[in-house]
């Protein structure tokens, strides 16, 4: 195991185990065992919600590539859910690699289903941007909404930087230039590829909002989601004072620091549900419980795991597969299918 997984192993455990400590953990487990399940069922409802928006808007992201090359429904669909299931064992990032290197596998560019994933996640972050700026306008607890403007601002103005770096052709220049000054030549090439792979997102204005619409709406329901937990073990705290933090809760979570958030959330909600009056050993069952409903939502990625890993990628699509050269077998070429990788090195013959 690296080093770099050990730390974050580490400091997850050993913050989880901090927090729950100086909460008194006897407390922590008896509210959480104590917990309302007609309200943690609520909650789970509104998970497979959650996570059938976030399948839709990434697949509306695949606009973007090249045309012809968008893998079935079904492939794109299984691509999505076990990203999600690996994801709840890596830092924040290593889902979303994940993910893009599975799509790639499937005759997609790299760097395209690389850039599908990365806006993705951009959009996601504007939107927790834009609810948590749109409850600090409208919650009448402007003592708790001050002290969260400014990590909204910081994630709104990096969202800025890529949205300049899609639609704005001087913005797109400096990328170009800074890649090109990369130390390693596949980091240059690669570096242009990604910049011209976000750039065809400017393109799509329509799936962009689409996109925009649906990640608003899923950290909306990631709101409601903490709200039924919160109801489960009796915090009585305003659905607004909910919208206020947990788009706080969200941003902390996706910092690449620990496994899957935990350990940093478990710190963000004590902190701030601390603030909104709610007591240590609560807020940090309360910390629990979300952080287990995300592991619930991820658990049919899971079972496609479990159950597909080892089956050849094309099985999926209805086509045979040739063990030996590791790529679809086409019936009309009598042998394995040839990728857009044979198709130039054929044309480069063919020049010499």
């Amino acid at each position: 195991m690296r080093p770099s997984r050990v730390f974050r192993i580490a400091v997850a455990v050993g913050l989880t185990a901090f927090i729950i400590w100086n909460a008194d953990p006897g407390t922590v487990l008896r509210t959480t065992a104590q917990a309302d399940v007609r309200w943690i069922l609520a909650a789970v409802l509104f998970v497979l919600v959650d996570r059938a928006l976030m399948a839709w808007r990434w697949m509306d992201l695949l606009c973007a590539l090249t045309p012809g090359s968008r893998p079935p429904f079904a492939v794109v669909l299984r691509t999505f859910f076990v990203s999600t299931f690996v994801g709840s064992f890596l830092p924040s990032i290593g889902g979303d690699a994940y993910r893009a290197y599975s799509l790639s596998r499937h005759d997609v560019r790299l760097s395209e289903s690389a850039a599908s994933v990365f806006m993705d996640r951009v959009l996601g972050v504007l939107a927790i941007a834009i609810v948590g700026a749109a409850a600090v306008v409208l919650s009448p607890r402007a003592g708790i909404g001050g002290a969260i403007v400014v990590p909204l601002l910081c994630a709104a103005a990096g969202c800025a930087v890529v949205a300049a770096a899609v639609f704005s052709d001087r913005a797109a220049s400096l990328a170009h230039g800074a890649a090109a000054r990369l130390p390693w030549e596949a980091a240059r090439r690669a570096g242009v590829s990604a910049t011209d792979a976000m750039r065809r997102y400017s393109n799509h204005h329509v799936e962009l909002v689409r996109v925009l619409l649906a990640s608003a709406g899923v950290q909306a329901i990631r709101v409601a989601q903490a709200y039924c937990l919160g109801r489960a073990i009796a915090i009585d705290v305003p659905l607004g004072t909910y919208f206020l933090l947990i788009p706080i809760v969200l941003l902390v979570m996706l910092l690449p620091i620990t496994v899957n958030g935990l350990g940093t959330s478990q710190v963000a909600f004590q902190v701030l549900f601390g603030q909104a009056g709610v007591p240590a050993p609560q807020a940090v069952a309360l910390s629990i419980l979300f952080v287990a409903l995300g592991i619930v939502g991820n658990l049919p990625g899971g079972m496609l795991y479990a159950f597909d890993v080892d089956r050849p990628f094309d099985e999926a699509q209805g086509r045979p597969f040739d063990e030996a050269q590791g790529r679809p077998f086409d019936e009309a070429q009598g042998g394995p299918r040839r990728t857009r990788a044979d198709e130039t090195g054929v044309h480069r013959d063919r020049r010499r």
